[in-house]
């Protein structure tokens, strides 16, 4: 049976020139950046040569570039890092009730440690209310954090209008774009970003890498300690491989392959908005990241879906991927106003560059004959 891997919010395949780019790297250019030798030179040069491609890509300057392991390093970082730097004068962290769970515990973890957290609410399509930010910002808050790209609904914020009103206000911003780097522009200047959260593994590159961008004169204290790798501020011998292959995943993203995800992503919800009494959770159009769908059968269990599509050849995947183990309802769709019923009758669609339009013709002929016998058997039919 072919499969078919409709999932790619959770992860994605390595890009084949990605590979390629890496491969050199576990064997014949092993060597560690911080060696002075020949083998330590030419480490040192894969991984400025990606840094370099990254901080071009969001228009930063290559300093204000920091390998991590990944974004959720990225995100308690930039979370504690700040928090530990400013604390007792300020204190105060605002965030959103939509943003991803390692932002959510890490400011839950910080509440603990003397944190005043404001959770700001969305709107049904989970956009943040302008007005109910700007209102929260006190003489405390320290930073904004808001979620780029949602890896749930797929809504895109307006960093820039956030951007601005923190930069009225005197306030960091830090955005967690994991989700949506590569895929919608990012300009760090434009937006008035202070701290940009970013991974490899949701852009065809491998997992156990990311960075975070640190704009230049911001204070913030370590998050590891040893011995001053990445300029004294992150602390462990870097992932060259991985980092050679995330640069070479930022090199080789294009629009041409944007433009692609957005037209099957629209072919899919068109297709699937045919079926009766569905809905899409987030907005349509150009305020949705172009490879994610989610939507709600309202009476019939997602997980039972997801697990008949898979008897099919399609993998998806129910609300959150990173949470998809837990019988909890996600906080994304709770705070879009979502009844328990509709949360737990949602699935995740998330396609990638390498999808097809047979594989949507696919998904979008067996999924009707699934819906049609689940309700059939739901006692809420």
């Amino acid at each position: 049976m072919k499969q078919i891997y409709f999932d790619n919010a959770a992860t994605t395949k390595i890009d084949e020139r990605v590979l390629k780019e890496m491969l050199s790297y576990f064997n014949e250019k092993f060597g560690n950046a911080s060696s002075v030798h020949e083998k330590g030179r030419e480490a040192r040069e894969a991984m400025e040569k990606a840094r370099k491609i990254i901080a071009k890509s969001i228009n930063a300057k290559k300093s204000e570039i920091y390998f991590t392991s990944g974004g959720t390093e990225s995100n308690n970082w930039a979370l504690k890092g700040l928090f530990f730097e400013n604390y007792p004068e300020k204190n105060h962290i605002i965030t959103t009730k939509v943003d991803h769970d390692c932002v959510l515990n890490t400011c839950k973890w910080l509440e603990t440690q003397g944190a005043e957290v404001t959770y700001l609410d969305v709107d049904e399509e989970g956009f943040v209310n302008l007005e109910q930010l700007k209102n929260s910002i006190t003489e405390k808050t320290i930073i904004v954090s808001v979620i780029h790209g949602n890896n749930e609904i797929g809504t895109i914020q307006d960093l820039e209008a956030i951007g601005k009103i923190c930069r009225e206000k005197n306030v960091l911003l830090h955005t967690d774009a994991c989700q949506s780097f590569t895929k919608v522009p990012i300009d760090v200047k434009k937006q008035n970003l202070d701290l940009v959260t970013l991974n490899a593994h949701k852009i065809h590159g491998p997992k156990g890498v990311g960075a975070i961008y640190i704009r230049e004169g911001i204070r913030i204290t370590p998050f590891f300690h040893g011995g001053g790798h990445e300029r004294k501020m992150r602390s462990g011998t870097e992932n060259i491989t991985g980092i050679v292959g995330f640069g070479k995943a930022v090199d080789v993203a294009n629009k041409k392959d944007i433009e692609k995800m957005k037209i099957l992503r629209d072919k899919l919800i068109d297709g699937i908005l045919k079926i009766e009494n569905v809905r899409l959770n987030g907005p349509m159009g150009n305020k949705r990241l172009c490879n994610n769908i989610n939507v709600s059968f309202n009476n019939i269990e997602g997980e039972a879906i997801g697990g008949y599509l898979e008897q099919r050849g399609i993998m998806t995947s129910t609300g959150s991927a990173c949470a998809s183990h837990s019988l909890e309802s996600s906080h994304v769709l709770k705070a879009i106003r979502l009844s328990p019923i509709q949360s737990n009758s949602s699935i995740r669609i998330s396609i990638s560059k390498f999808t097809t339009d047979e594989e949507v013709d696919y998904f979008l002929k067996t999924l009707p004959g699934i819906v049609k016998k689940l309700r059939r058997l739901s006692p809420l039919s």
